[in-house]
């Protein structure tokens, strides 16, 4: 489904079920270097199991136009407007990594409009090395394996988000050398890891929402490990939020390497 957000053509996969804003909706943002669809099992089975999908492109990555988000605020604003566009008063939010950045920070804006967030693969703050900064901007390629690789428990992960006999690592590395290239005017690999290294607002946001929210994190996550959570868990609680954590036994990508168990995860927290 493409809808006209922020004056651009964006585009919105919804689980192979048409759109109905009546139903209660989910959106899924994906991290740096993907797109929606990272989220395909996860969001084609609520689709169709009462839920109304929303899993977006953002600006400039693949089959949205616009400027690319340059900061975690300003992929946020892109949310509430997406919101609008849609027609949807309430919504849950779900995020990957960056992704996850943006969830937090529109909740946070948005206030009871969120119903439900959902955080994986989440940290804060969100620092990304030197090196890799260094690399996503002068070599995205060996940046683009460095993430890869770091991102995975292992490198032959049970491809059932996909189906029998996927590679789940190429195909990875494929995703993310096509959306890199469908910007040709802005390297939406560095511009992203800036906007996840320079967010500040983390501790603020958890504490302002007015949600539920569920923290995914993958145990043997290498790009944000669980660790770096644990102030955010412990933010939300202070200000009294109801929060859940699971850990599945899985690296960075959980929606790939633990593909039905983060599926479920997701499931019973919305349905609550």
């Amino acid at each position: 489904m493409i809808l006209q957000v922020q004056g651009a053509p964006t585009y919105c996969y919804t689980g192979g079920k048409p759109f109905d804003a009546a139903r209660p909706t989910v959106v899924f943002i994906h991290g740096v270097l993907n797109d929606h669809s990272v989220w395909i099992l996860q969001s084609r089975y609520l689709a169709h199991h009462g839920f109304n999908v929303l899993a977006v492109d953002l600006p400039g990555h693949c089959r949205s136009a616009g400027e690319a988000p340059a900061s975690v605020e300003q992929a946020a604003d892109f949310i509430a407007a997406l919101l609008d566009a849609a027609g949807v008063q309430r919504a849950a939010l779900v995020g990957h990594s960056w992704g996850s950045l943006i969830a937090l920070e529109a909740a946070a804006r948005l206030g009871e409009r969120v119903t439900q967030l959902v955080l994986v693969g989440t940290a804060f703050p969100m620092k990304v090395s030197q090196a890799l900064l260094d690399a996503s901007q002068n070599d995205p390629e060996a940046a683009l394996r460095m993430v890869n690789l770091f991102s995975r428990s292992t490198l032959a992960a049970p491809p059932s988000a996909l189906g029998p006999g996927t590679w789940v690592y190429g195909a990875s590395l494929a995703l993310g050398r096509r959306v890199l290239r469908s910007n040709r005017d802005a390297n939406v690999f560095h511009r992203g890891f800036l906007a996840c290294d320079r967010y500040g607002n983390g501790e603020a946001a958890i504490a302002q929402i007015t949600c539920p929210v569920l923290f995914v994190l993958g145990a043997q996550d290498q790009m944000t490990p669980p660790k770096a959570a644990q102030g955010l868990i412990a933010k939300a609680r202070a200000a009294g939020k109801t929060v859940q954590v699971v850990l599945p036994p899985v690296g960075h990508h959980q929606m790939t390497e633990t593909p039905d168990d983060t599926l479920f995860a997701i499931r019973e927290f919305l349905s609550r």
